[in-house]
């Protein structure tokens, strides 16, 4: 065999096979999450060959406060609730996640356990990294670390314009706040508006009130056609006018 013969046999078998159509499809998604904006469509199969696929049914616990921090996740279907428990066992959700949104970046940098906890608010599948494995991706694609901390800066923010809301703001303009929040990041449209998976006694939690302030305000809009709340669902039929009651100075 000639020089230039081999030379382009080696430089063959250096080359990373074609993704499976599975990989693919899977790449096409990453690429346009927060988590690896910025990668390849080729960089972004690398890193989807390495991934697991696991799904979870509602209510599902994904991972809970305290618990060894094991792996990394990108959601590719339904919705997860992160939260933690106050000192006296009651809930208090941080955010929602959606398709596209990545959970487990939150673990203490010291035990290496969660921070919070995460529960599949819906039938919800994801694509998981271990640790060991993504930090030799994090050194490879240092654009990962990047995104990472536009990540937990984003989360950041909204938990701080929601501690104004709760600190600053009556009940009404912080419930109106968070389903217009809400239908933004896990709402699916449904015939004359839009549907937020979120229980009463959830949405409590999220804005710092009692079950029977949201209930009443709910009720209230209900009767006004501005949602239509269900038992576990509240559905936004006119967001104009619920945007109006957020906005309003007191």
């Amino acid at each position: 065999m000639g020089t230039i013969a081999m030379l382009a046999t080696r430089g063959a078998s250096r080359q990373r096979p074609s993704a499976t159509p599975e990989v693919a499809e899977r790449a096409i998604m990453m690429c346009n999450s927060t988590l690896f904006g910025g990668l390849s469509q080729r960089e972004c199969e690398e890193i989807a060959a390495n991934a697991q696929t696991r799904s979870y049914p509602k209510d599902e616990t994904l991972y809970m406060e305290g618990h060894p921090a094991r792996v990394l996740a990108l959601i590719l279907s339904g919705s997860v609730k992160i939260s933690r428990l106050g000192t006296k066992g009651d809930e208090v959700i941080l955010w929602m996640a959606k398709p596209g949104d990545t959970i487990g970046v939150l673990a203490d940098s010291l035990t290496r356990s969660h921070t919070c906890s995460a529960h599949a608010m819906e039938p919800s599948t994801l694509l998981t990294w271990d640790f060991s494995r993504l930090q030799k991706f994090l050194e490879e694609f240092p654009r990962i670390g990047i995104n990472i901390g536009a990540i937990l800066s984003g989360r950041l923010n909204e938990l701080q314009e929601r501690f104004r809301e709760v600190a600053t703001e009556k009940v009404d303009k912080r419930v109106a706040l968070a389903i217009l929040r809400l239908a933004a990041q896990i709402g699916k449209p449904e015939d004359g508006g839009i549907e937020v998976p979120l229980t009463r006694e959830e949405l409590a939690q999220m804005t710092g009130t009692t079950l029977f302030s949201v209930s009443r305000q709910l009720s209230k809009w209900g009767e006004e056609g501005i949602v239509l709340p269900r038992r576990e669902a509240v559905v936004v039929l006119d967001a104009r006018r619920l945007g109006i009651i957020g906005m309003r100075g007191d």
